[in-house]
């Protein structure tokens, strides 16, 4: 579980995972890498970014799953970690931190290629080096900073690269294509290890899922419209260079982009195409520091590195991770050649692309019921397995020495755990969930923490909590009264309505409780169970007048008294455990509220009670008094309302009791009415209502 303490501030919106994931994808392999490719290759050399491309893509929707339903910094580090155990996340962490900066680094040095072009006889390393300081810094300021920042740049770039492509298109000559397929076949797939550097910036926005606003949309939209929206580019893009920049010429140059424009445009569209170049540089900068630096913050998060690293600054960001990953990024900068930066990174990213697929069909076969994605990818074990196979045989033809590289980072990675991670790190990763169902010990801490990012995310907008609460039966247990009159009062009145065996819901309602899986917080104990039968959730809301002490198991098998003044029994279906575990967490996240006690014991009625659980955005409880504003709808029909769109009358409370709204349902004065609705509306109501 991670404390408030060391939690990363929500700033990064759609489009923010966007710019992340096209700003750091449309860059060296844009502007830098074309011609060093095509001199291998020659014009097949596009159909390599294709097949990249869509090798990325495979991993990249499996990527988006495991985001969802664990948006926690340091991304491919945590998948792994949770899905292996800490040895892999150690490899996987390192590999990624290493696979990352390389990344960005390659875009740096392309960064001082294209500034040569206004500044001849400048030192196009010392530019680089600067840049990276530069944006090191703006970093530890705060990333929704270098996220506004980074918005900024990808609109630049998405508008200058669609005036090249569609300006350069009327100059290709298509007799540059001619020989499509000179250098081979072969060679042609042999590129596209290499090539694949240029989609790597997605693996960047997974490293930042604990900074995205509602995860569950915006990471897989973001993710994959920058995917394709690359692609395209790509394609159009290649083809313009070839088919306008001689042959000998593009595959000397280290400025292609620039020299097609050259051709096509003048010395104005060489200046023009060189700013959006180095816009995408400092936009790949940017985000690749924001990103890289999520990894050491993770694992010393964990425990997998010293805890130096988990630090947050002042300003809600990973200070001491960045400014260790920028030191690395600069020895990179200084010491290693482009092309072999491009091979590394890709052979590393490749191999923990094959980590990601294997890591979800894992977190999917260890069947834990609070692995609960907003995303799921589809043709699932076929998708998975086919990105497997894509990304090993892409590493084989990379040739030996950049596999002997990623080799000694497994090895480093497994060193480091030995002789540091494994005195500090106690956790197993849910492979061994998979083990429990064929006879072995299932670890439950992954299953906590789980369930802790589940409460984090909240519910869904599909969810229908508000429907469960307004539905549910109310019971007002006497005093003195007990648990298990309690428990049976429950299963009888969703037994009446379901048909479901009411002994049977006793029994487990009791049971839970007795072995310690009865949740217990803020005075209120929530017994619950899932059943084949059912299709839609049910509740009964039990209010304890005077309070009731009851038994709660503990791990250790031995019982604990609780004092609670509510109890909530949940039955849900059995298919839908990622529901139940969001209605769980919906009614706990309710009743921890510090003025819920006081709310609940002070309630009028099942309507009050109800209201007392209900979302604050979504939901309005309005009490008609003639010298308020609410008096405008005494002696209305609720037909009459004028009510915004998606908002409707749920409950009324009247003398104590609960009315049933119809439409032609009059309100009196003294009347409760709780209402339900979209955020917007209930806004605008509680506005109108002087209820803020």
């Amino acid at each position: 579980m991670v404390g408030d303490a060391h939690k990363l501030k929500k700033s990064i919106g759609f489009f923010g995972v966007f710019a992340v994931a096209f700003g750091t994808t449309i860059a060296g392999g844009f502007f830098l890498l074309p011609g060093m490719a095509f001199s291998v290759a020659g014009p097949a050399i596009i159909l390599s970014y294709v097949l990249a491309g869509l090798v990325v893509l495979l991993p990249s929707i499996c990527k988006c799953e495991l985001a969802t339903a664990m948006p926690r910094a340091g991304g491919i580090y945590f998948y792994l970690d949770r899905a292996f155990g800490p040895m892999a996340g150690c490899i996987a962490g390192i590999g990624t931190w290493i696979a990352l900066s390389l990344k960005t680094s390659f875009a740096l040095v392309g960064l001082g290629f294209y500034v040569g072009l206004f500044f001849e006889g400048q030192d196009t390393t010392l530019i680089a080096v600067l840049v990276a300081l530069a944006f090191g810094m703006l970093n530890i300021i705060g990333a929704s900073k270098a996220s506004a920042l980074q918005n900024m740049l990808v609109i630049l770039v998405l508008l200058l690269l669609s005036w090249f492509t569609i300006d350069g298109t009327l100059d290709i000559k298509p007799a540059r294509f001619n020989d499509f397929f000179g250098q081979g076949e072969t060679t042609m797939i042999s590129m596209i290890g290499i090539v694949l550097i240029s989609y790597v910036g997605l693996t960047k926005v997974a490293s930042i899922a604990e900074e995205v606003k509602n995860p569950d949309r915006n990471i897989p939209m973001g993710v994959l419209l920058a995917l394709g929206m690359a692609m395209l580019l790509y394609v159009l893009g290649l083809g313009v260079m070839i088919g306008t920049v001689p042959a000998d010429q593009l595959a000397a140059t280290k400025t292609p982009a620039a020299d097609a424009a050259m051709f096509f445009a003048g010395r104005n569209g060489q200046v023009v195409i060189s700013i959006a170049a180095i816009a995408a540089f400092m936009s790949v900068a940017n985000a690749g520091i924001l990103s890289t630096s999520r990894y050491p913050f993770a694992m010393g998060r964990d425990h997998t590195f010293p805890t130096y690293f988990r630090k947050i600054g002042r300003f809600r960001t990973p200070t001491r991770a960045i400014v260790v990953t920028v030191a690395l990024i600069v020895l990179e900068i200084l010491f290693l050649d482009p092309l072999i930066i491009a091979k590394y990174a890709g052979t590393l990213m490749l191999l923990l692309f094959a980590g990601i697929c294997m890591a979800l069909i894992v977190m999917r076969q260890s069947r834990i019921d609070s692995y609960d994605p907003g995303f799921k990818a589809p043709l699932y074990p076929i998708l998975p397995i086919i990105g497997i196979v894509a990304c090993l045989a892409c590493i084989i033809m990379l040739g030996w020495v950049p596999v002997l590289f990623t080799a000694g980072l497994i090895t480093l990675g497994i060193l480091w755990f030995q002789w540091y991670a494994s005195k500090r790190v106690h956790r197993i990763g849910a492979i061994h969930h998979i083990f429990a169902q064929l006879g072995r010990q299932q670890f439950d801490r992954l299953d906590v923490e789980l369930r802790e990012i589940i409460k984090e995310k909240g519910l869904r907008k599909t969810d229908p909590f508000e429907e469960v609460v307004a539905d549910a039966f109310v019971i007002d247990l006497p005093k003195h009264s007990g648990f298990t009159a309690a428990a049976s009062l429950a299963a009888a009145a969703i037994g009446e309505r379901s048909g479901l065996n009411a002994d049977t819901l006793q029994r487990e309602f009791l049971e839970g409780t007795r072995i310690g899986s009865t949740p217990v917080a803020g005075g209120a104990a929530l017994p619950h169970t899932r059943s084949e039968s059912l299709t839609t959730p049910e509740l009964v809301i039990v209010r304890c007048n005077g309070g009731m002490d009851i038994e709660v198991g503990n791990s250790d098998q031995s019982l604990r008294t609780q004092h609670v003044d509510a109890i909530f029994f949940l039955v849900s279906p059995e298919a839908d455990p990622g529901l139940h575990l969001r209605l769980l967490a919906s009614l706990a996240i309710a009743v921890e509220q510090p003025t819920f006690l006081e709310r609940w014991r002070a309630a009028s009625g099942g309507a009050g009670l109800k209201a007392s659980l209900l979302r604050h955005e979504r939901s309005l409880d309005v009490r008609l008094r003639p010298d308020a504003p609410s008096s405008i709808w005494i002696d209305m029909h609720i037909r009459d309302l004028n009510l915004p769109e998606d908002v409707i009358v749920t409950l009324i409370g009247r003398d104590g009791k609960t009315v049933v709204p119809r439409g032609s349902t009059q309100l009196h004065a003294g009347d409760r009415v709780v209402l339900l609705g979209e955020p917007e509306g209930i806004s605008v109501l509680r506005t109108a209502m002087d209820l803020e």
